[in-house]
């Protein structure tokens, strides 16, 4: 026999096998039984399709099982958003599909936009921070391999935001535990986004005592966008609505005009980024694009969003950069937004930063590992500045010039915080990662959909950064088919 084909010949025999024996699992009473450290299963019970287990592992991290009774052999975990608090799985419909699947709530309950959980409790912290997904990741491996009486196959990490950054930590710390993993619109830099956060909240709120209105109004917000357009969007060959390449378009505020210089200075603030008191780079800001929607910049960014006037915060990255700074890195309910500096940011952040962040670009052991990697991130982002992810990427290429084989980033036009948008953003980022691992189908060119009201509106082709696409002038604007590849702008924001 061609022992190169050998290997391929078990692998083969294991996945046929698993699938053959998906019915032969284990019955309930006996599931409920399973014996397994430091774990207690809460309920066991048949739900449609899928039998669905409740448990606790460690006292406090609450995890949902679904085990469907027709298995495909596979696990895939899905990742959380925010601060979690309640058990996620960002893959739960995967279960529908034959896989196994798995979410967990980090090791505390509370909303997702809330970190009082974490004051002075360093177990909780560290859960969230890294360990709680890896310890779900090995308790539900356990009871698949044991209910249905065969290993797994393959296994997955999808997630998004919170989940997005999760799974560059489970890619960087434990890369043994899924075969592929996709990081969407990640949540990496957890005291880099809080710095960016707190850096425009103090000139949008400067006075914590007055945060019911912002200088930067929904008025002055569409003015910000139509300019962005008249001045970004035609650079790609095509007016629709959505900058295609925003590292590449020059946008000028001077020339905007109806705005005060208190908007100005928003709007600078907004685009520049945090530094720190010798002008380095500590979080980029958003780019031109990233305002598509003013409603998710007063939602996300600026406010005052109604929504949140019980948690005391305006908009989003009000609450999570303050919870953030209160409860993760000082442990101080008093802090106060408004008079910190960043003079002693990386002494202030690096305990936090040590289980915090998913930062580190030496993925040598998910190489090593053979797994996969793939990154994406919407250039319209309103939450997290996509640019953040783009240097991390680099930085990576930049380690292993060779990163692309196993780590690839792909960045959607006209895509606002894990969706949605002007642009098209559907891609089944599962059956991507799956081609990849299982098939060996290195995803150069993916075609993304946007459907409205059940049917296909526009579809757009997306490139492995640094590629991007561009409309040579001819064909159906709203047809993938129309665009050509060109050769991204690698510039730094």
């Amino acid at each position: 026999m061609n022992r190169r084909l050998f290997p391929c010949l078990i692998l083969l025999c294991a996945v046929a096998g698993a699938a053959a024996q998906s019915t032969n699992h284990l019955a309930l009473d006996d599931l409920n039984r399973l014996q397994m450290p430091d774990t207690f299963i809460a309920s066991t019970k048949q739900v449609g399709a899928h039998v669905e287990v409740q448990g606790l592992i460690g006292g406090n991290i609450r995890f949902e099982l679904l085990l469907p009774d027709s298995w495909n052999g596979r696990f895939v975990m899905g990742g959380g958003g925010g601060f979690v608090g309640s058990v996620q799985n960002g893959a739960r419909d995967s279960v529908n599909h034959g896989y196994a699947t798995v979410g967990t709530d980090t090791g505390h309950e509370a909303t997702g936009i809330t970190a009082r959980w974490a004051y002075t409790n360093l177990e909780a912290q560290i859960d969230f921070g890294y360990l709680a997904v890896h310890r779900t990741a090995e308790v539900a491996k356990a009871f698949i391999r044991a209910y249905y009486r065969t290993n797994i196959a393959y296994s997955y990490f999808t997630g998004c935001s919170r989940g997005g950054g999760q799974a560059m930590m489970e890619a960087q710390r434990y890369p043994k535990d899924f075969d592929g993993i996709v990081a969407g619109a990640p949540a990496f830099d957890w005291t880099g986004i809080a710095a960016n956060a707190v850096t425009i909240q103090q000139v949008l709120y400067p006075d914590p005592e007055h945060i019911d209105k912002t200088a930067l109004d929904l008025d002055a917000l569409k003015k910000l966008q139509q300019a962005i357009i008249d001045q970004c969007d035609a650079l790609d060959g095509l007016k629709d609505g959505i900058v295609q390449d925003p590292p590449s378009a020059h946008f000028d505020l001077s020339k905007v005009s109806g705005l005060t210089d208190e908007q100005r200075k928003a709007i600078t603030t907004i685009y520049a980024g945090a530094h720190d008191s010798h002008g380095l780079m500590i979080y980029p800001g958003y780019t031109p694009g990233a305002e598509c929607d003013p409603q998710q910049w007063i939602a996300w960014i600026v406010g005052p969003a109604p929504q949140l006037a019980s948690e005391h915060a305006p908009n989003l990255m009000f609450a999570f950069g303050t919870q953030i700074f209160k409860y993760l890195i000082f442990n101080d309910p008093e802090w106060n937004y408004a008079i910190y500096r960043l003079t002693n940011f990386a002494a202030d952040t690096r305990v936090a930063a040590s289980y915090l962040n998913a930062t580190n670009p030496d993925l040598s052991g998910l190489k090593a590992h053979q797994g996969k990697l793939i990154i994406w991130h919407g250039w319209a982002d309103p939450a997290l500045p996509a640019q953040a992810t783009v240097d991390y990427y680099r930085r990576v290429r930049a380690l292993d010039s060779a990163a692309a084989d196993y780590c690839r980033l792909f960045m959607v036009p006209g895509c606002l915080h894990c969706g949605g948008g002007p642009g098209a953003s559907e891609v089944n980022w599962l059956s991507v990662i799956a081609d990849w691992v299982e098939h060996g189908q290195a995803p150069g060119k993916l075609i993304a959909s946007k459907h409205e009201n059940g049917k296909i509106q526009l579809t757009r082709p997306l490139y492995s950064y640094p590629t991007t696409a561009i409309y040579p002038g001819t064909g159906d604007p709203a047809s993938a088919a129309s665009f050509v590849p060109k050769p991204a702008s690698t510039k730094s924001n």
